[in-house]
């Protein structure tokens, strides 16, 4: 016999007048969560209200009805229905809708209709946003109706954007609400998707990932050549920007790289012919120059342009009200916001009355140059004044100069003129994919050229720090010349002085760590010696013993070459192979006397110097001895670009190091030396194998050329 359904009766409705309700105290919210009851009431006056009360009568001690009722569940409803009474907003008698409830207990029903609540999926959040939108509401107004930011209504329509079929991953739970962010960088639905089969793929479907994948034939907004044309100016010439409303993206991504470089050609050209009206003789631009780029070539002297007698009050008053500041603040712990953003005002001033134009003689600007690119910042970089060996003018004849200049605008208009303007923008197409798979291949002459091109300057800049051991190492290198003949070609200090060229420029080179502190080492001593060469020697006995070791150790350190050279067909008659070796083998004394490390001097794997440059295997290799098997078994299924960015990502932190720019411990087998899981290539030994053999190797050669 079928047993019967025991069918339920719901609770009466009712209205009663708010007088006649009072908040119950088996109420149990206590605290504020959520809306605010300002807001609750404000959308009560725009909607009414939405959700009946749960009531139940008062009764007295007898049992008996007392015509009120109280409030167990809906408290938040009751304060905000009681805020529009005392503002006169709302009778007092106005009839509530009401549930009245009889059985049970009070405290069951607040706790249930609090616990069984459940938030708007974001999804039905978004797509209801939407609709308000397409029905005619502004985003301010949609926001403004539903207390919350504009912000965020923004960011819920461009999640609104992302492909439909996203979207049914997303509400399935197949992917987080981070991920379907991260897709709402673009609008491109075709991208979108044939993204997140990738990524799902791979399994490499963080946020981040998604993102970069997405992004990466873009610029970020952050790049020099951006800021330096401006967002403005590219969007009016045509240009997409890619923009993130969930993320910090540094001005977003510039999605026409061919027309940002454009740009950035035709506003430098702009700025050099402006620069060229002023007389040089040749303007060299790119966007970024090569570190050393002005060597060989001398720098001629000018002057700053004079002050103006209001200039100078304006020095003199905000000099003095510097010394106040500081005078006023010096025994407080901390500045006030106000004092130090005026402390920063007046420095920026300052700086400003130093950076005035230069002033130089007609006849040397006849002869000499102008660099212009862009500076790290995305300002314009201006470096004037500099003279090739070729366009120098000897010194016996002073009217030589003269001459030349008249020849050189023999036939023109009087007034300056330009002999001749370079614009030129770097760039350099990226290697092709390694088709090689054979770990033991050796890295590329190329790249060991580059790494030991950062190694060198860092090495310089190491060297400089030491002054003993400066000292020592140019005795060293007396010694090799005075006593031993044949000794002196394999030395890694080239005393003359001569400073080495790097024969390839590895990427930010010229930004590095040591660049940029070799040349603030460079420019403090500049200022401190003398304008004339006649009065060095007297400039330099006024030095103190340690003033002189600090001078003699910056200067050594010019002279440091710890650059990798292959003996091929360009230098064979130059330096042999065992000359190379045996510079290397010293350079490396050199850098454990001074305690170099590569990784404090600011040098990390990236995809650009060397983990882009390298075959598959080598990069598993990489994140194999810094991480762990674990590291590179989730990469190894990767295709070459994307293993090098994801292994940029690992590596970033963990200290390791190439095989070149390795501290080399004497005694130790190579598998043995700190950090080193494989050999070094075998390129050196095999040279010096065949120079004693008098054999080559043709397929080594063919690697070398």
């Amino acid at each position: 016999m079928t047993k019967a359904v025991q069918k339920i009766t719901l609770s009466p409705s009712r209205d009663i007048p708010f007088n006649k309700l009072v908040l119950s105290q088996s109420n149990v919210r206590r605290v504020k969560a959520g809306v605010s009851i300002e807001q609750l009431a404000e959308s009560i006056v725009q909607r009414t209200l939405l959700q009946s009360l749960s009531v139940r009568a008062v009764v007295d001690s007898d049992g008996n009805e007392t015509g009120m009722f109280e409030v167990p569940a809906g408290g938040r409803r009751y304060r905000a229905l009681e805020l529009l009474v005392k503002q006169k907003r709302m009778s007092k008698t106005q009839a509530v809708p009401c549930v009245v409830r009889e059985g049970g207990i009070a405290a069951d029903d607040s706790v249930a209709e609090n616990d069984e609540r459940v938030g708007l999926h974001p999804l039905d959040q978004f797509r209801a946003f939407q609709t308000l939108r397409d029905l005619g509401m502004t985003e301010e107004d949609i926001a403004a109706r539903h207390f919350v930011n504009p912000a965020i209504v923004k960011q819920r329509l461009r999640l609104a954007s992302v492909s439909p079929k996203l979207h049914a991953v997303y509400a399935e739970d197949g992917m987080t609400l981070e991920q379907l962010m991260a897709f709402s960088v673009t609008a491109d639905h075709a991208r979108q998707e044939q993204a997140w089969e990738n990524v799902s793929r791979s399994g490499y479907d963080e946020p981040y990932q998604i993102r970069r994948l997405l992004t990466e034939n873009t610029v970020r907004g952050s790049d020099r050549r951006a800021q330096f044309v401006g967002l403005d100016a590219y969007q009016n010439a045509g240009g997409g920007v890619l923009r993130d409303l969930f993320e910090h993206d540094d001005g977003g991504w510039l999605q026409d790289v061919v027309l940002l470089d454009r740009l950035v050609t035709e506003k430098l050209k702009a700025q050099a012919e402006t620069i060229a009206a002023e007389g040089w003789k040749w303007i060299s631009v790119a966007v970024e120059f090569p570190y050393d780029h002005t060597h060989g070539l001398r720098e001629i002297e000018g002057r700053p342009v004079d002050l103006s007698p209001e200039e100078q009050a304006t020095i003199d008053a905000l000099n003095a009200e510097q010394a106040k500041l500081e005078t006023d603040y010096q025994d407080a712990a901390e500045l006030p916001d106000e004092v130090d953003q005026r402390l920063g005002e007046i420095e920026s001033a300052l700086a400003a009355f130093d950076d005035r134009p230069m002033l130089y003689e007609p006849t040397e600007i006849a002869r000499a140059g102008v660099f212009i690119s862009i500076d790290s910042e995305g300002r314009l970089s201006v470096d004037r004044g500099y003279v090739r060996p070729e366009d120098e003018v000897p010194a016996t004849d002073p009217d030589v100069g003269r001459d030349a200049h008249a020849s050189s605008t023999e036939g023109h208009e009087e007034g300056p003129s330009v002999q001749r303007t370079v614009i030129a923008v770097a760039g350099s197409a990226p290697d092709a994919e390694e088709d090689d798979e054979d770990a033991a291949r050796p890295l590329p002459d190329r790249l060991i050229i580059e790494l030991t091109a950062h190694r060198t300057l860092a090495l310089r800049d190491a060297l400089a720090e030491n002054p003993a051991i400066a000292f020592q190492a140019v005795l060293h290198n007396f010694v090799l010349t005075a006593f031993y003949r044949f000794a002196s070609s394999g030395s890694c200090l080239e005393i003359g002085l001569r400073t080495p060229n790097f024969p390839a420029q590895a990427p930010r080179l010229r930004e590095s760590v040591s660049a940029k502190a070799v040349e603030a080492r460079h420019e403090a001593w500049k200022e401190r010696l003398p304008k004339s060469e006649n009065d060095l020697w007297d400039a330099l006995t006024a030095l103190d013993g340690g003033a002189q070791a600090s001078l003699f150790a910056h200067c050594a350190s010019f002279a440091a070459n710890a650059v990798y050279e292959p003996a091929n067909r360009y230098n064979q008659g130059r330096v042999s192979a065992q000359g190379v070796r045996t510079r290397l083998d010293q350079a490396d004394v050199l850098a454990r006397a001074v305690g170099l490390d590569m990784v404090q001097a600011g040098w990390r794997p990236t995809v650009d110097n060397y983990l882009g440059r390298v075959t598959k295997p080598r990069i598993l290799e990489a994140v194999r001895e810094a991480k762990g098997e674990p590291s590179a078994q989730l990469i190894d299924h990767l295709k070459k670009a994307d293993m090098a960015k994801e292994a940029e990502r690992l590596l970033d932190g963990s200290g390791w190091l190439p095989e070149p720019l390795r501290l080399v411990v004497p005694g130790l087998a190579p598998a043995e030396q700190e950090g080193e899981a494989g050999s070094l290539p075998e390129f050196l030994a095999d040279e010096e194998d065949r120079e004693t053999t008098g054999e080559e190797d043709p397929q080594q050669l063919d690697a070398a050329e």
